[in-house]
C-alpha cells in the first residue's frame, strides 16, 4: 500500500475511489466505507488526517486515540486499500472553506468516487455536508457514495463507543464493534521482578498507545514484532494474562501493563510485541497476603485459558 503525505503528493491517484474520515480504530463502520470504495472497480484509497483534528482544535478535549498512525495504516492495508493519503491537519487547514476542500479532492487529487459516512462534515465550521459534496462532485462528473451507520446488537459502530468500552474495560464489547480484538504495541522493559518472585514472571510492556483498558486482569494473546533471531516468530500468537493497574498488594502506585505468557519461558527484554485484549477477567484488588494473590493468579490463568480457547476455536 502506498502512503502519500498530503493531497498534493497524491495526484497519481486520479480516478480512484476515495474514502474520507479520521478512521480512528478502523472499526466496522470504517470498514464498510472501504468495502463501498472497493465496489466501484477503481483503485481504492483512504484520506485521513494527522494529527486528529480534535488535538489541534480542542486539545484539552481531544480523545485518546484507539490506534496510532502506524497501526492505522497497517489496518488500512489489511482492509485491501491500495493507498492512503495522510493529510497534515493544522489550524490553517481547518480554516479552508468547503469549496477549497472539494477542489482539493476533485481537482487536485482527481477522485472519481468519494465515499463518506452518513454524518460526514467538512470545511470551516463544518459547513460542508454529504449533500454539498455530492453537488460539487456531480458538477465534475464524479460521484459521492454515503454509507449508512453500521450497528452491532443495536449499537452503532463508532470510535467514541469503542473508546468508551475500552476505558470501561469492556474489551469484548469493543471487539464486536472493531471486528477484531483491541490491541496495543509496546516494548518489554525491565520491571521489579515481583512476578518472577512468586512464580509468574511477567513482561512489563511500555507502550506509546494513548488508550489503555481500565485497570484489571485480562485474557490476552501476544505476538512479537520486528526481526529477531530468537523464537517465537512474528506469526505466532501466544496466550497470556495481563494485569493493568498499580499492584495494590505490593503498595505500588505507578500504572503498568504486565503480561504473563502461558507455557513460555525466555528472555523478553527489549522485544517489541502486540498485545490483544480478549476479555476482562476481574477488577484489580488488594489481597491480604502474597499467598492469597498467588491462588487468585492460578484461577486467573485457568479462566484465561478458557477464554483463549474459545477465541481460537
Amino acid at each position: 500500500m502506498k502512503v502519500f503525505h498530503g493531497v498534493t503528493e497524491a495526484r497519481e491517484l486520479a480516478g480512484c475511489s476515495l474514502a474520507l474520515g479520521n478512521f480512528d480504530g478502523v472499526h466496522l463502520g470504517h470498514q464498510a466505507l472501504f468495502a463501498e470504495a472497493r465496489r466501484q472497480g477503481t483503485p481504492t484509497a483512504a484520506l485521513t488526517f494527522q494529527p486528529h483534528p480534535g488535538k489541534v482544535l480542542q486539545p484539552e478535549l481531544a480523545p485518546k486515540l484507539i490506534s496510532l498512525l502506524p497501526r492505522k495504516l497497517e489496518l488500512f492495508e489489511d482492509c485491501g486499500l491500495d493507498a492512503a493519503v495522510v493529510q497534515p491537519f493544522t489550524r490553517e487547514y481547518a480554516r479552508h472553506s468547503p469549496a477549497d476542500f472539494e477542489a482539493s479532492l476533485l481537482d487536485v487529487l482527481g477522485a472519481r468516487h468519494i465515499v463518506v459516512g452518513y454524518d460526514f462534515t467538512y470545511g470551516a465550521a463544518r459547513a460542508g455536508t454529504a449533500d454539498t459534496l455530492r453537488e460539487a462532485a456531480a458538477a465534475r462528473g464524479a460521484q459521492v457514495h454515503v454509507v449508512p451507520p453500521v450497528t452491532v446488537d443495536g449499537v452503532v459502530a463508532s470510535s467514541s463507543k469503542v473508546r468508551e468500552y475500552i476505558l470501561e474495560g469492556r474489551v469484548s464489547a469493543a471487539q464486536r464493534l472493531l471486528g477484531r480484538p483491541f490491541d496495543l504495541d509496546g516494548t518489554v522493559v525491565t520491571g521489579h521482578g515481583r512476578g518472577r518472585g512468586i512464580g509468574f514472571p511477567t513482561a512489563n510492556v511500555d507502550t506509546q498507545n494513548e488508550l489503555r483498558p481500565a485497570a484489571g486482569v485480562y485474557a490476552i494473546r501476544v505476538r512479537f514484532l520486528g526481526a529477531s533471531g530468537s523464537p517465537p516468530d512474528a506469526t505466532t500468537w501466544l496466550p497470556g494474562v495481563a494485569n493493568i493497574g498499580v499492584k495494590p498488594t505490593f503498595g505500588v502506585n505507578e500504572v503498568t501493563i504486565e503480561a504473563h505468557l502461558l507455557d513460555f519461558s525466555g528472555d523478553l527484554y527489549g522485544r517489541e510485541l502486540r498485545v490483544q485484549f480478549l476479555d476482562r477477567l476481574r477488577a484489580e484488588r488488594r489481597f491480604g497476603s502474597v499467598a492469597e494473590l498467588v491462588g487468585q493468579i492460578k484461577r486467573d490463568v485457568e479462566a484465561a485459558r478458557a477464554v483463549i480457547a474459545r477465541a481460537s476455536g
